[in-house]
């Protein structure tokens, strides 16, 4: 049997339970007899959703960092404009960083091999249940048919081109049942329809029955959110505002996010609070168990337990839109300077070109002095002395010298600890769940992001106002107010041109770290500029570079024949 997609009987192991996972031992379950009631066929579900989360055995070799959900994230975000790695390291992580695609890499290949197997497994308790038997039987096979098209999806987000670029395109192989006899990419277009007919099942089949626990598992309304997320990819704005009024019934959306009293511990409890959709569930057996293994590994040093590696931070560009408003929540409270403790004195800092092969610049940091006229004086590599002078840009003061002839931005702040020149800023929007540094279930699906996809579907049909009240529900939410909100009046000033652009620096505010930013940039065919100080190339990536697809893996191709994305 071909590996890979043609995968053999999974026979599912683990129990999901409302907080918890626990392990039966797989000589003492079998197929046959757990899809023979609702009790078997939920602990195949729970073994479904837990593929997404737990580290699988992989080509013979197991490791904590084989999980879907540190893969899948990080080929999904790190390839973005908003994180820097500080350094070079022998991690997957630094390929999808980097552009470095290479069909044998094992992120590639385990997150392909790893959403089949999931398909797989749900497509078994598909074909288990016969509708209307019972409405807890129904429930089951929507949260499995939920599960079908948010593998799918995430497939044909990494290695296919985004919908709006021609349905023709070559997708991903299209999986509906436990036969496998046929291995064949369909089209981009074939895709998403059949992720739209799951959706839309798994939304009436759940109409009557309950969530079976906490967030950690699907629901009729994240169906609802998630074929949101799908209508706007396909560039079906009214389908879009429709089901998000439909998912609101009259209420403010306001009323189903967090209070801004409650955001900045949101995402430490994201299992149980009203906002999160649908979250990948995990416990403190898992923070234990995986400890810094797990996504926050790379984006938090915790300095009273030290787990954590603290590795990568938010790009200077990122930082950049935060710091237009300091007292954003989103800022405050989920990103931390590392500061010496000296708040006397000031550096100033601006990217210089590095000694690497492919363009990637480091940062120069020198004592800064900061004059009566605001002018700010420093040396610069050169050891000469350089005086940057400010400017307003974008309603924000910001700081330009000229150096070696050119223009140049200069970063002035107090001193920080440093990693390779690179000023260390520590993210903690997957932390401390339970009190754990490196624990915390990953929010796939939330309110905010629902209201979002509104707010880009109402912009692209031209109802500037109501996007932009959408926009300032989540930007009021995040303790903003009066000229921190956007409007058409003062949008202008903040350098916009435009509604759109408004929504997408939104979202990357909002969703930042979460793996959107790419996908929201690429499928609006904009280009991704990654000109910051960084291990990686300086530069614009077109959205028609065909190095924003990742490879079909090699296993599967020398395998089964798939043809491959151009490019490899």
């Amino acid at each position: 049997m071909k590996r890979f997609i043609h995968l053999n009987l999974f026979i599912a192991t683990m129990l999901l339970s409302a907080c918890n996972l626990e392990y039966f031992p797989q000589d003492e379950v079998t197929s046959e007899s757990l899809a023979q009631n609702y009790e078997g066929l939920c602990v195949m579900t729970d073994g479904n959703y837990a593929m997404l989360k737990d580290n699988m055995e992989y080509q013979g070799t197991s490791s904590t960092s084989y999980t879907f959900c540190r893969r899948g994230l990080e080929m999904a975000e790190f390839s973005s404009d908003e994180l820097i790695i500080s350094g070079r390291t022998t991690s997957t992580i630094f390929q999808a960083y980097t552009y470095e695609r290479n069909s044998t890499l094992q992120n590639v290949s385990y997150v392909w091999w790893c959403l089949y197997k999931c398909i797989y497994g749900a497509n078994q308790v598909i074909e288990a249940i016969n509708e209307g038997e019972s409405d807890q039987m129904d429930y089951l096979k929507g949260e499995n048919l939920f599960l079908r098209a948010f593998c799918h999806l995430y497939l044909c987000n990494l290695y296919a081109w985004p919908y709006s670029y021609g349905r023709e395109n070559p997708g991903i192989v299209i999986r509906t049942s436990t036969n496998t006899e046929t291995t064949e990419r369909d089209n981009v277009g074939k895709v998403y329809d059949q992720i739209v007919t799951d959706l839309k099942d798994a939304i009436r089949l759940m109409e009557k029955g309950t969530r079976r626990g906490n967030n950690g598992y699907a629901s009729r309304e994240a169906a609802q959110a998630l074929l949101s997320r799908v209508y706007l990819h396909m560039d079906n704005n009214q389908e879009v505002i429709q089901l998000v009024n439909d998912m609101l019934n009259g209420a403010l959306p306001e009323s189903k996010l967090m209070t801004t009293e409650e955001y900045p511990t949101y995402f430490a409890k994201t299992l149980t609070a009203h906002e999160t959709l649908w979250c990948i569930a995990y416990t403190t057996l898992d923070g234990g168990s995986l400890g810094q293994s797990l996504y926050a590994g790379m984006l938090l040093n915790d300095t009273v337990t030290g787990q954590g590696w603290g590795e990568a931070y938010p790009s200077d560009l990122q930082l950049d839109l935060y710091q237009r408003h300091p007292e954003d929540l989103r800022y405050t409270a989920y990103i931390h300077p590392q500061y010496t403790g000296d708040k006397t004195s000031w550096v100033a800092r601006y990217a210089i070109p590095g000694t690497d092969n492919r363009s990637a610049r480091s940062n120069h940091i020198a004592p800064a002095t900061i004059n009566g006229d605001g002018s700010v004086s420093f040396e610069d590599a050169e050891g000469k002395k350089v005086t940057a002078l400010p400017e307003t840009v974008n309603s924000v003061q910001e700081y330009y010298a000229t150096i070696g002839g050119e223009k140049t931005r200069v970063r002035v702040h107090h001193p920080m600890l440093t990693r390779n020149t690179f000023p260390m800023w520590y993210v903690s929007k997957f932390s401390y769940q339970d009190g754990m540094a490196m624990l915390g279930s990953p929010s796939m699906i939330r309110w905010a992001e629902v209201i979002l996809n509104r707010a880009e579907a109402e912009a692209k049909l031209g109802k500037d106002d109501d996007a932009l009240n959408d926009v300032n529900v989540i930007r009021r939410r995040a303790g903003l107010s009066g000229d921190a909100l956007i409007t058409k009046s003062n949008m202008a000033a903040y350098g916009y041109t435009d509604v759109l652009s408004v929504v997408l620096d939104e979202r990357r505010l909002e969703l930042a770290f979460e793996g959107f930013r790419t996908l929201d940039v690429f499928r609006n065919k904009l280009p991704l500029d990654r000109r910051f100080a960084g291990i990686h190339t300086w530069e614009i990536i077109d959205c028609n570079d065909p190095k924003i697809l990742y490879p079909i893996p090699y296993d599967e191709t020398s395998v089964s024949g798939l043809p491959q994305n151009d490019g490899y």
